[in-house]
C-alpha cells in the first residue's frame, strides 16, 4: 500500500502550569481539542478517531477529556508510553491517516501532575524498571530518585567519555531559559544564566544542580492530522506535513553495553533520527530548527550526537559555538524545552508538534527561526520508546 500524505492541519497548546496552578485535566485537554479544531477549521463531528495520551490518570481518562469537545461514538484509545506518550498518540493518529485508515483524526495530550520528582505509582507490582534499575545499580552509586539517578548518571558518563564539563550543562540550562522567555505558554519565563544555573542548589555534587531538572508541569496540547485529500476538499491549508516518523524501543544494547547513555536510551534516538533521514531523503545538516527531549540538560547534550545534529564527543564544542540556539546552525527547542516551557508528561510530545508547526508556518513570533524548511521533533520515554518526527513546509 502506498503511503499517503499526512497534513498538521491544526494545533492547539494550553499554557503550562505548575502542580496545582491549573485546571483539571479533562478540562485542559478540551480547551487544547478545541484549538486545534478551531485551528484547522474542522468540525468535531469530521473526526473519525481519537488517541489520547496521559501517563497519570485512569482509564479511559482520554474519553472523559475527549467527549467535553463531542460524544460521537468513534473510537477513542488511551495512551500510556512514559514520557514519549504524546508522541506516541501523534505517532498512532498519523498511521491511521497515512494507511487510509481514517481522513481526520485527533491526536491529544495532558497531564495533571503533582510536587515533587516522579515516584513508582503500582508499588504491589513488579516495576517496568526492575531490569534497568539493577543494571543502573552496577553503574552508578547515588542515592537519588529514579529519573535524576539515571539521566544524571548518563551525564556523568557522557563527562567521563568526553570531557564535558558542568558548565556545558549549565550553558544549556541557560539557553533553555532564554529561549522560553519568548514564549506565552511557558511555564517559567525568568532568564538564567550560565552562573545562576551553577551556583543552584547541587542535586548531584560536580553532575547536576537544580535548574537542569525539567519541572513536573500540568498542562495539554492537541493536534487535527488529515490527509492531503481530505485536506483540499474542506479548503484547509496543506503547508505542514509529516515527511517521516519512526518510534524506536530498546534493544539489548541499553542493559548490555553498561553505559549509562545506552540506559537512557541513547541507541533508540540514533536508530530513529537515521531512519527518519533515510525515509525522508535528506540529513542533520537541512535541519535548522528542532525540538528535542530535554528532561534533563544532560540529555539534551547526548541528543544532539544521537540526532546527528553534531558528531559523537562533538557536543561541548556545538554548545560552546553557540550552533544549539538563534545565529547557529540549528535552534534546539526554541519553545524553551521541557527545562522552562515544562513537562507534563503526556503533553509533551503534542506541545512540540504545536511549536514546530508554528515555525513551520512562521508565524513563532519572537521565537520564529528563519527559512524552515525541516524541523525534528524528538520524544523520549524511559522503560522505553523513542518517537523522532520530521515535518516539511509543503508550500
Amino acid at each position: 500500500m502506498s503511503e499517503r500524505k499526512v497534513v498538521v492541519a491544526g494545533v492547539g497548546m494550553i499554557p503550562f502550569a505548575k502542580p496545582g496552578q491549573s485546571a483539571p485535566y479533562d478540562e485542559m485537554g478540551c480547551a487544547a481539542i478545541l484549538q486545534a479544531l478551531k485551528d484547522a477549521g474542522v468540525d468535531y463531528a469530521l473526526v473519525e478517531q481519537a488517541y489520547a495520551g496521559f501517563v497519570f490518570g485512569a482509564s479511559c481518562a482520554g474519553q472523559r477529556t475527549i467527549y467535553k469537545a463531542g460524544m460521537t461514538g468513534i473510537p477513542i484509545v488511551n495512551v500510556n508510553n512514559n514520557c514519549s506518550t504524546g508522541s506516541t498518540a501523534l505517532f498512532l493518529a498519523r498511521q491511521a491517516v497515512e494507511s487510509g485508515a481514517a481522513e481526520c483524526v485527533l491526536a491529544v495530550g495532558f497531564e495533571q501532575m503533582v510536587p515533587g520528582a516522579i515516584g513508582s505509582v503500582f508499588t504491589d507490582k513488579v516495576s517496568p524498571f526492575e531490569d534497568f534499575d539493577r543494571a543502573c545499580d552496577e553503574l552508578v552509586d547515588v542515592d537519588l530518585p529514579l529519573a535524576l539517578r539515571y539521566f544524571g548518571g548518563a551525564g556523568l558518563a557522557h563527562m567521563n567519555k568526553y570531557g564535558t564539563t558542568l558548565a556545558d550543562f549549565a550553558k544549556v540550562r541557560a539557553k533553555a531559559s532564554r529561549h522560553a522567555a519568548r514564549n506565552p505558554l511557558a511555564v517559567f519565563k525568568n532568564i538564567l544564566t550560565e552562573d545562576d544555573v551553577l551556583n543552584a542548589k547541587v542535586i548531584w555534587p560536580g553532575v547536576m544542580t537544580r535548574p537542569m531538572a525539567c519541572p513536573p508541569t500540568c498542562g495539554a496540547a492537541a493536534a487535527i492530522l488529515v490527509s492531503a485529500d481530505f485536506a483540499k476538499k474542506h479548503a484547509i491549508s496543506a503547508q505542514v506535513r509529516i515527511a517521516a516518523q519512526v518510534m524506536t524501543t530498546d534493544r539489548p544494547v541499553a542493559l548490555a553495553a553498561k553505559d549509562m547513555m545506552e540506559l537512557v536510551g541513547r541507541d533508540m534516538t540514533t536508530r530513529a533520527s537515521k531512519a527518519v533521514y533515510e525515509k525522508a531523503g535528506i540529513g542533520p545538516d537541512d535541519i535548522r530548527v528542532a525540538e528535542l527531549h530535554d528532561c534533563f540538560a544532560q540529555n539534551e547534550v547526548i541528543t544532539y550526537e544521537g540526532l546527528g545534529l553534531c558528531p559523537e564527543g562533538g557536543a561541548q564544542k556545538f554548545i560552546a559555538d553557540g550552533d544549539n540556539t538563534y545565529g547557529g546552525r540549528v535552534v534546539t527547542n526554541p519553545s524553551g524545552g521541557l527545562l522552562s516551557k515544562g513537562h507534563p508528561l503526556g503533553a509533551t510530545g503534542l506541545a512540540q508538534c504545536y511549536e514546530l508547526t508554528h515555525q513551520l508556518r512562521g508565524v513563532a513570533g519572537d521565537r520564529q527561526v528563519d527559512n524552515v524548511r525541516h524541523a525534528l521533533q524528538h520524544n523520549l520515554g524511559l522503560g522505553g520508546a523513542c518517537v523522532v518526527t520530521l515535518y516539511e513546509n509543503a508550500s
